[in-house]
């Protein structure tokens, strides 16, 4: 019969093996990362981590959404300072560029490559891939919000088109390192173009 757990300790619980989850993707990565490792770190019974996560992948994910989340919260607050009335393109692509560097500068999800990920997504239930997704379109409809502009495409290709410009963060060596942050700048500049219009 598994231990109860009042809600400090299950609160804790979580906070250190969320703690752990993250040295351990810097450390091994996300395929060698396992429950073993997780709970030895944690000091808790292997079946005590079933009751709070039905997987590692579900672990993992929740600590690249911790990061995400943090990232979205400090890039609404720098969008926000922008005047919408005299902002340029290039203002908004500076502070959308800045934030792509910082997320690429973060040792944890500097480990994550295109591999990695694939090997999480494929691992995750559907449901959970898709609110991420439908959470995601939410923050750009909040970060569109700021600039009191009406959309000419779904909302959804933005948000695509925003994420497909992270994971092009994940493959620097093969479009060419020496000119990727300016690619990258121009990419997103295209967009903020598009978006503005």
């Amino acid at each position: 019969m598994p231990k109860s757990y009042s809600d400090h300790e299950r609160e804790m619980i979580v906070k250190r093996l969320k703690e752990e989850a993250g040295k351990c993707i810097v450390q091994y990565g996300i395929r060698k990362t396992t429950v073993d490792e997780l709970v030895k770190r944690v000091n808790i019974p292997k079946g005590t981590f079933y009751l709070f996560y039905h997987s590692k992948e579900q672990l993992l994910f929740d600590v690249i959404l911790e990061l995400h989340d943090q990232i979205e919260r400090e890039l609404l607050a720098a969008v926000a300072e922008l005047n919408p009335d005299t902002m340029t393109s290039s203002e908004l692509t500076d502070v959308l560029f800045r934030f792509f560097k910082l997320s690429e500068e973060m040792p944890l999800l500097k480990m994550l490559d295109s591999g990695e990920i694939e090997v999480l997504y494929r691992k995750l239930p559907p449901e959970v891939l898709e609110r991420h997704l439908s959470e995601d379109n939410d923050m750009i409809e909040r970060l569109i919000s700021v600039f009191r502009v009406e959309l000419k495409r779904d909302l959804k290709a933005y948000s695509a088109a925003l994420r497909a410009l992270y994971f092009s963060t994940l493959h620097k060596e093969e479009t060419g390192e020496q000119y990727f942050d300016e690619a990258l700048w121009l990419l997103i500049n295209g967009l903020v173009i598009q978006l503005l219009k």
